[in-house]
């Protein structure tokens, strides 16, 4: 569970070692036990119970980091790293620069490890006092380096790292040439978020903590990174290359990326080029052409321009278990994005408002996650509502993400914990808590928040929020602070009511699904229309039904198929399947969501088809849902499906579909 109220992480239970010109009170501690758990929340999380202040050091908010980020921060992180495809590890070495938050006081650097080999600890390139210690769940092995006289506040110590990462690295997938299109090169890709990094790597593993980043990669094929290529310094070394990135705006541990293989490229904007395997180049770039450009023009007219240079998109293979990962500068995505029919680029203009909401601006732990998504759902539906025409169209995207998170809820039951906006990670992994929720519960508190004011007036606060937290990152009391402070002004005085009104404890921390707004449904009345005629046994359906939809039509009348109180019949699931083209669809959104509805018919005759998209793609939001499915109707084909695939998938995906089917690795493996 997501901690069993905010009362317990108030007590300090996370706290490693609080020093006593730091710790509470005693009348402090006995005025908690009167407060009410959510206000306590608010006040832990602002750290007031630290002695904190402008002057001295900021706390440590995030429980699932065991770094000491309040004694030091890292400003500077040089990555020096060999790429090793036979032994499927990354080795070298990685310099952190961290700055001193106090005056000498901390004598200790810790920083976050999970499952990484190091060599050797160098403290300003003498060798230094160091040691890893004992792994905790979820957290990881935490390793302590020695600063026997401390730094002055400011000062700037150099850590350098020898290390490799080990097979039970959880950052990086590795595919052979067999698994690759093309059959001719291995694959390496990463996947950080959101406490990985600390598997490549010793590191401040929380998005609390920024830092800008050198690459300097060497492999035997081509390599991506998240940062802006510096092709002039690429070198040949024999049979491999040395390549260069430079990420000059700070970012957190999960943004920092890697990929190699045999990837080509093909510009597809005036800032953007795809990147992907040769074989699957040309579809790419014909999928993503003439679209960039204008997802760039429209969040930059909303927020204010981008930051980061080149918008770039890595194509990855099936097995990645997301749409897509907001790295900055490449943007790792699913290739069921490449549909051949356009129809599921929206992925990109949701990775690209990350650009502003998660990469410039950023929740300062995973229990704040809603600050990053659901802006970022925000954006993403702004952006296509001028690209598409009206806000019938944002609506109609709105309308998508509430049946997203009534099934979310439903799965969780409407007073989990997992429901809430502001949720205790402690001795929680983060992924464990993933889901719809922070998405479209979050977005849906963004657009009250939009239209309690007016259109007119949240455009103005936009930049001025992204303006004021960029490159920092904040919890969910500090944007309560922003908005109010932008909101206080004189010239919005006439608001004064209604922004008095914004229950801001309940949005943070009620469960379930919050209130309903009313949609514009023009776009989607024809998809309920043509669902209502499924209802009738005798409805004999056409493929001029949905010949001039959207394949975003045919989601939403496929998931309203789906809700039925009484399931389709055997005969008309398939007719389902044959009318529409849905079984030979080349579309995974709407092949995945007419398994579903043959699942619930128990149209047999489909199961073999579940298991085969399976063993087709990696990304979780079809996997997972897919194998529970499969696991109703027919258990042993679940997990014989498993047992193919297991190594297919990523590790995080593995991870979570063995506890979704109730079995251990072992058991998977065997």
């Amino acid at each position: 569970m997501w901690g069993r109220g905010f009362l317990r992480r108030a007590k300090f239970a996370q706290l490693s070692s609080p020093s006593p010109s730091s710790s509470p009170s005693r009348s402090l501690l006995s005025a908690a036990s009167a407060t009410p758990p959510h206000l306590l929340y608010s006040q832990y999380q602002r750290g007031r119970w630290f002695g904190c202040s402008a002057a001295n050091m900021s706390p440590v908010r995030d429980p699932n980091t065991l770094s000491n980020y309040d004694a030091w921060r890292t400003r500077h992180t040089t990555a020096n790293l060999k790429i090793d495809f036979t032994g499927k590890c990354l080795r070298g070495s990685v310099i952190l620069e961290l700055e001193s938050q106090t005056d000498k006081a901390s004598k200790e650097i810790i920083l976050d490890s999970s499952y990484v080999t190091v060599n050797s600890i160098k403290l300003n390139s003498a060798p230094s006092s160091w040691e890893t210690k004992a792994r905790t769940e979820p957290n990881g092995s935490p390793v302590h380096v020695a600063v026997p006289e401390g730094a002055a506040k400011g000062e700037v110590v150099k850590v350098e790292i020898e290390l490799a990462t080990t097979d039970k690295c959880t950052a990086l997938q590795w595919l052979t040439p067999a698994q690759t299109s093309n059959k001719a090169a291995p694959f390496m890709f990463s996947q950080c978020q959101a406490i990985h990094a600390r598997s490549l790597f010793p590191c401040q593993d929380t998005p609390d903590v920024k830092s800008t980043y050198d690459f300097n990669i060497t492999s035997p094929y081509v390599v991506v990174a998240s940062g802006v290529p510096v092709p002039d310094e690429t070198k040949d070394l024999g049979d491999e290359k040395l390549y260069k990135f430079q990420q000059k705006v700070p970012i957190p541990s999960y943004l920092f990326a890697l990929s190699s293989g045999d990837i080509a490229s093909a510009p597809v904007g005036k800032r953007s080029c795809v990147c992907t395997g040769p074989k699957e180049l040309k579809a790419s770039q014909w999928e993503l052409e003439g679209d960039m450009d204008k997802f760039l023009d429209a969040a930059e007219k909303i927020v204010f321009p981008y930051r980061w240079g080149e918008y770039n998109v890595l194509v990855l293979p099936p097995s990645f278990p997301y749409g897509g990962m907001e790295n900055p500068i490449f943007t790792f995505a699913t290739p069921t994005i490449i549909s051949g029919d356009k129809q599921n680029i929206d992925v990109i203009a949701h990775e690209l408002a990350h650009s502003w909401s998660g990469n410039l601006v950023t929740s300062c732990s995973w229990e704040h996650f809603w600050l990053n998504e659901g802006w970022t759902m925000y954006l993403e539906r702004r952006i296509l509502a001028s690209i598409h025409g009206g806000d019938a169209h944002f609506d109609f995207s709105a309308i998508r993400g509430w049946k997203a998170l009534e099934e979310a809820i439903k799965e969780y039951g409407e007073d989990h914990e997992f429901t809430k906006l502001c949720i205790s990670h402690k001795g929680i992994d983060p992924d464990d808590a993933f889901s719809t929720v922070p998405y479209e519960k979050g977005f849906h508190f963004v657009w009250y928040l939009d239209r309690l004011v007016g259109r007119d007036n949240f455009d103005k606060f936009i930049p001025y929020y992204f303006g004021k937290w960029s490159n920092k990152s904040l919890d969910s009391y500090e944007f309560k602070d922003t908005f109010l402070e932008f909101f206080s002004a004189p010239e919005y005085s006439d608001l004064k009511d209604k922004i008095a009104s914004i229950d801001w404890e309940g949005r943070f921390h009620s469960t379930g699904l919050p209130p309903k707004p009313e949609f514009d449904t023009s776009l989607a009345d024809v998809c309920y229309e043509l669902a209502e005629k499924w209802k009738s046994k005798d409805f004999t359906p056409s493929p001029s039904d949905v010949s001039s939809w959207t394949g975003n039509q045919v989601l939403v009348f496929l998931n309203a198929v789906q809700d039925f109180e009484e399931p389709l019949t055997v005969e008309q699931s398939q007719a389902l399947g044959k009318a529409y083209g849905l079984s030979e669809s080349k579309n995974a959104e709407l092949k995945a969501a007419y398994y579903h509805i043959a699942m619930r018919s128990k149209d047999t005759s489909a199961y073999q088809g579940v298991a085969d998209l399976l063993g087709e793609v990696g990304r979780m939001k079809f996997v997972r849902p897919l194998f529970r499915g499969l696991n109703k109707v027919d258990r042993e084909l679940a997990l014989k499906t498993f047992e193919k695939n297991h190594e297919f998938y990523h590790p995080i995906c593995r991870q979570m579909v063995e506890k979704d089917l109730g079995v251990s690795e072992a058991a998977s493996a065997s």
